[in-house]
């Protein structure tokens, strides 16, 4: 496992206890290293942020891990490492595995958005197409002398 590169010194304690504890328990995403390494110290910050909601003991650990699954697991993140580790955390913690399964597919809707976002712009566009399309013809026939319902 790669260590933080802001580890204790002969001058003091590591400025990143939390990264080294994340580090040391398997819970580091290995895509995490290129920032810690540009900035460790915004870093260790940044998991402060994120470890406070589950720190402070507002949500149990088994709710806390179906929302790391969800998190993991969504359609914007799909980090398979992360969910594997938090649903093994879960079933530890006793979870069924019908609560992780009603996890997963309350995240699956996250994908509808793909739809709710994309299918009214799908609609606009063919419509603003089909008002280009309609004045281009309008154009070309002025332009050569057709009008409606009329042949050459």
């Amino acid at each position: 496992m790669p260590k933080s590169t802001a580890t204790a010194t002969a001058t003091g304690p590591s400025v990143t206890p939390i990264c080294d504890q994340l580090h040391r328990t398997g819970n580091w995403n290995p895509n995490w290293t290129p920032f810690a390494e540009l900035d460790p110290v915004w870093t260790e910050k940044f998991m402060a942020m994120g470890m406070h909601a589950m720190l402070s003991g507002v949500l149990d650990a088994k709710t806390i891990e179906f929302i790391a699954i969800a998190v993991d697991a969504s359609c914007t993140h799909m980090y398979a490492p992360g969910v594997r580790r938090h649903i093994r955390k879960a079933l530890e913690l006793g979870a069924t595995p019908q609560e992780i399964t009603a996890v997963l597919q309350l995240t699956s809707v996250l994908g509808i958005h793909t739809m709710s976002l994309g299918a009214p712009i799908l609609q606009e566009e063919l419509a603003a197409a089909q008002t280009r399309a309609h004045c281009h013809d309008r154009a070309h026939d002025k332009t050569h002398g057709q009008h409606a319902g009329t042949e050459h």
